[in-house]
């Protein structure tokens, strides 16, 4: 059973014992209410009688006076009602929605009961919620309806709501913009796009805010469409893009600098961060008639080095020879420098083992993670015994898990060499994984049948193994258990 659900279980008892509704669960969280709906109706198994237990809440005190206050008129509390809305007996979750609307507090639920698999109770939820629900309150509890909107038969309340905020004035989506869940977000953009309740500027300066890629690209996309080549707004929208932190924004408004005549700006981003920006930028250059490439190596042969994002873009558009150029880069001062000239030289296909080795031993992680990766291809071809000496516990981390990756890329032995002596590393996250591996581990042709060293390195991994594994490990080995 989900973490989610054994916490709506929690949830159902809280307020079957009286708790408040805020104190029994986060109701700013969506999947909060749907986790109470389900933790509601939630029953035990018991192995021994073979029976389903009744619910835990409906022990307590508060619990067994639920169904009998409803159906006889007496007064509910908050939290009562919210159980009653999620009863297992439809009968008791119908007459509850008829006490809702005097909850404000319960309209998540209501909204829930929308897409009830029981008929009678979906019909009633409904007519209460198109009754009562207006734009404000759609906008409170739209991430509950948009969570319910993906399950079958939730359609009707996405419906109901964008029929609501497309009918409400253009201010009231503003809460949603700024909705930390980003499904929300998304949504209220769509709708702003498509009833065009935001100018291209206003969409602009969203698509450099916001920190989602969908919304970046949504609202940078409608901007840019929003805007012609005569009315002069280019400013407007272009200045937000091309300062944007996230990489969709700002190649978009990269590549609007073209239709805007601008090309001659996009060579100031050809050394970009993100490699989407930069392809953009070599784009609009090229259109404009220039050469990125000569831009990058005149730029990676100045005195004072080139930015990172210089390095790495005259790998993605230079040639093999190019590699002259990177490779004294690999010796910069600066490690941002030294990780993309080791990921450019490994982009050109130009990787030399012999001079890459040292830099395994690099202080800066980056650096040694590019580095890795440009020797993987060959790690059958290295130095294991060098290799196993980086996995020396005094070794910084990354340099460990350098090593670790280069043997475990390697059958047999030599992985199971590796994987046994890091099982006690100090590092939880290194550990794990070489527990895994040893576990995992099953003699290759390479080892041969009856090596004793086998059945050695198994018994100083006897904890990860039952004992029953242990010695079926062993005899696939050619070993005595």
């Amino acid at each position: 059973m989900g973490t989610r659900l054994w916490d709506g279980v929690a949830a159902a008892v809280r307020l079957a014992e009286g708790d408040p509704l805020r104190e029994a669960f986060d109701t700013g969280d969506p999947a909060a209410w749907t986790a109470l709906d389900a933790g509601v109706r939630t029953a035990s198994w018991d192995t021994e009688r073979y029976v389903w237990l009744t619910p835990a809440w409906e022990k307590t005190e508060g619990g067994r006076a639920v169904k009998d206050a409803l159906l006889h008129g007496r007064p509910l509390t908050e939290g009562q009602l919210a159980l009653a809305l999620c009863h297992r007996e439809g009968k008791v979750r119908a007459a509850a929605l008829s006490r809702a609307v005097d909850f404000p507090r319960l309209l998540p639920l209501l909204v829930v009961r929308c897409s009830d698999w029981a008929a009678p109770v979906r019909e009633v939820a409904r007519r209460r919620l198109t009754e009562t629900l207006d734009a404000e309150g759609a906008v409170r509890v739209m991430p509950v309806i948009l969570r319910v909107g993906r399950r079958d038969r939730g359609d009707f309340v996405t419906g109901l709501a964008t029929e609501l905020l497309r009918a409400a004035p253009p201010e009231t989506l503003a809460p949603l913009y700024a909705d930390p869940h980003r499904r929300v977000r998304r949504y209220a953009y769509r709708l702003a796009v498509g009833e065009a309740f935001l100018s291209p500027g206003e969409l602009a300066r969203a698509a450099a805010r916001d920190g989602d890629t969908v919304v970046q690209s949504l609202c940078a996309d409608s901007a840019l469409a929003a805007v012609s080549d005569e009315d002069g707004a280019y400013d407007d929208v272009l200045e937000p893009l091309l300062a944007a932190r996230g990489p969709q924004a700002r190649a978009a408004g990269v590549t609007a600098l073209r239709r805007a005549g601008r090309s001659e700006r996009a060579v100031g981003f050809l050394g970009d961060r993100s490699g989407v920006v930069r392809a953009c930028a070599r784009y609009v250059v090229r259109q404009g008639g220039g050469d990125p490439s000569v831009w990058y190596r005149e730029r990676c042969g100045r005195p004072e080095g080139p930015a990172p994002g210089v390095v790495i873009g005259l790998a993605e558009c230079g040639e093999r020879a190019d590699a002259e150029v990177l490779w004294p880069l690999v010796g910069h001062p600066a490690a941002g420098v030294r990780a993309r000239a080791v990921a450019g030289l490994r982009l050109l296909d130009v990787v030399d083992v012999r001079r890459l080795l040292p830099l395994l031993d690099d202080p800066a992680p980056g650096v040694v993670r590019e580095v890795t990766a440009a020797l993987l291809p060959s790690a059958g071809s290295l130095d294991t015994g060098r290799l196993m000496e980086r996995l020396a516990r005094e070794r910084p981390r990354h340099v460990r898990v350098a090593a670790f990756r280069l043997l475990h890329a390697r059958d047999g032995l030599v992985r199971l060499r590796a994987s046994v002596a890091l099982v006690d590393d100090p590092d939880d996250k290194l550990r794990r994984w070489a527990g895994q591996s040893v576990q995992r581990w099953h003699p290759t042709a390479d080892v041969r049948h009856g090596t004793v060293e086998v059945g050695e390195l198994l018994d100083r991994g006897r904890h990860l193994f039952s004992e029953h594994v242990l010695k079926r490990r062993k005899w696939e080995a050619g070993l005595k258990a």
